[in-house]
């Protein structure tokens, strides 16, 4: 029986140490085949393993904050763990593949051994799903950019006509993206908000950035998508040219359907100005907070719930509302006009509230700056750069993004908060809700997660996605979360709190079940969820997981490529190595 029909068949995959695990001599004839590309990986965090004390682990917690490091490095992944659910461990060999056919190799030596393959582009994955003692496919160093004038898809021509566009390699990241489509060529493509994830995982995961309320879903502007499969072939994913497995990819998750090696995206006209809005507003008294949030309820409703607008509203349990918005297409004036009715409701009762802000409370900039890493962004502590020696200029990310590096979850949720909603008769009763919510943990409105509001367009280009249909009409992603500072199991001085998170996750929980209590069944966004979530494929795609299944059985029907709850999972163990009878 040949090989790879062996490990088709097989019921388990091969660990390190079994019987069936490549000999040294198998795993050199892999290095010559990626011509040196095959790194054995070990984390940085065994200096510190071996050495808790010493300078050098001193210098790597510093480091563990800098998200560039962390991408750098095959042995570590942007969050450290999630108590309770998983640690960041290093695969025991990975691919750092250049191109293509260095992932076609990993692919084919993964499959004919029998091994567990996970895949890491930029690492950011919450639910750890870089994670296995096995092969890596590392497609960091596949990070090419180029902006296209008239771009049509592969057997599309004749049926398409062409459009500006941004071909990039699965490793590029958004900063680096961002600066060569709008900073240097004027356009603007829908990625992430948080400039050091990588492309391909955003896209697979649907792609909410800070405008897409106006631009829709990063996938939604995906137009085609060069991909390995189980099998080893190349495949051309776009309308016209497998065009099942092109609505997988776009938003069925990471790392489910195969290995990402290239995608072409739509580059947008970009608007002439871009903005933001800072503030907190704290209420002297509950009564005075359950006022404040039907105030913003209100407002968002009527003026804020339109392509214009997007990020973050915050509801804390100090009875402090936290602004942190964004705004496109508009100048400073029109932003601080359609601002200026709800700060005069403020000011009419000084009692009740407070407000604090910078005089920048309102800032506008041109566009095409608005990733440029100036002076004044750096000074006011916008923007943080890499600071390693020889890092390239271009190594930049929001400040407010630093908290995220490093990080150990203590638990986590989100939900799709329907549109209806905010109708006459619904709105007093979200607010009741997010008061409620906000006494047990904090929870923000992320209001450019949902398309309610959105152009028309954007939310026919999202609907023809793999993303759960609830996004389409929700009109925000409620999220309830908390972090740690880097930690690391058995690293005296440097663990986890383990008791400190088990009660922040206990809260979050029971911040959640308010949520619930006015929407039962709540959809949830697959990039930020609950590890534990028992009802995920639901929560993650709802009606489209069937169809996603039926992808998934069509280019890997063995179940090459698993991640925790990803399409198809529920076959095999939690570990990804036992397929389940």
């Amino acid at each position: 029986m040949p090989a790879h029909a062996a490990a088709s068949n097989a019921l388990s995959r091969v660990r390190p140490g079994e019987p069936g695990w490549p000999t040294d001599a198998q795993w050199n004839e892999l290095g010559q085949q990626v011509g040196g590309a095959l790194v054995k990986v070990q984390s940085p965090l065994v200096t510190c393993l071996n050495a808790p004390e010493g300078a050098d682990c001193q210098q790597l917690f510093k480091e563990l904050k800098n998200p560039y490091f962390l991408g750098d490095e095959a042995g570590l992944t942007q969050s450290l763990g999630w108590v309770d659910a998983w640690t960041s461990m290093p695969s025991v060999y990975a691919v750092a593949a250049r191109n293509t056919n260095d992932v076609v190799a990993a692919i084919n030596f993964a499959r004919r051994n029998n091994l567990r393959l996970v895949v890491k582009g930029g690492g950011h994955s919450y639910q750890g799903t870089s994670n296995a003692d096995s092969l890596l496919v590392w497609t960091r160093k596949i990070n090419d950019i180029t902006v296209r004038d008239a771009f049509v898809g592969t057997g599309c021509e004749g049926h398409a006509s062409p459009v500006r566009a941004v071909t990039v390699g699965a490793g590029a990241l958004w900063a680096h993206v961002y600066d060569a489509v709008t900073t240097q060529a004027g356009g603007y493509v829908q990625g992430g908000g948080c400039m050091t994830v990588g492309v391909a995982g955003l896209i697979q995961s649907g792609g909410f950035g800070s405008f897409s309320k106006a631009y829709g879903l990063a996938a939604g502007s995906l137009l085609e998508a060069e991909v390995v499969t189980a099998d080893g072939v190349v495949r051309i994913a776009n309308a016209c040219r497998n065009p099942d497995l092109f609505w997988g990819l776009k938003g069925g998750g990471g790392g489910s359907l195969g290995v990402v090696t290239r995608l072409t995206l739509r580059v947008h006209d970009l608007p002439e100005k871009f903005g933001a809005v800072n503030m907190a507003i704290k209420a002297t008294s509950a009564p005075a907070f359950r006022r404040l949030i039907g105030l913003i309820v209100d407002f968002y409703h009527q003026d804020l719930m339109n392509p214009h607008w997007g990020e973050q509203i915050r509801f804390r349990p100090n009875n402090v509302l936290n602004i942190s918005m964004v705004f496109q297409g508009l100048g400073r004036s029109e932003a601080q006009a359609i601002w200026q009715p709800f700060m005069e409701s403020l000011a009419s009762t000084p009692d009740d509230f407070k407000v604090e802000f910078s005089p920048l409370k309102i800032l506008a900039l041109s566009a095409q700056s608005f990733w440029a890493p100036t002076m004044f962004k750096k000074l006011l502590g916008f923007i943080s750069t890499d600071d390693r020696p020889d890092a390239p200029k271009d190594n930049i990310f929001w400040s407010g993004n630093r908290g995220e590096a490093g990080q150990v979850l203590h638990g986590y949720d989100s939900a799709w908060l329907p549109a209806a909603l905010l109708h006459d008769d619904q709105r007093q009763t979200l607010a009741d809700m997010l008061f409620a919510a906000s006494r047990q943990w904090s929870v923000s409105l992320h209001v450019n997660k949902g398309l309610a509001g959105a152009p028309a367009e954007a939310v026919a280009a999202a609907r023809d996605t793999a993303t759960n249909p609830a996004a389409l009409d929700a009109f925000a992603l409620l999220i309830a979360g908390m972090e740690g500072p880097p930690a690391y199991p058995g690293i005296p001085g440097h663990e986890p709190d383990t008791e400190a998170a088990r009660r922040n996750a206990r809260a979050i929980g029971r911040a959640m079940d308010e949520v619930r209590k006015l929407v039962p069944d709540p959809g949830s966004y697959v990039a930020e969820s609950n590890f534990f979530n028992p009802d995920w494929q639901r929560a993650f795609w709802g009606s489209n997981y069937s169809r996603l299944l039926a992808v998934k059985d069509q280019y890997d029907p063995d179940g090459l490529f698993f991640v925790h709850h990803g399409v198809g999972s529920e076959r095999w163990s939690a570990d990804g190595f036992t397929k389940l009878l």
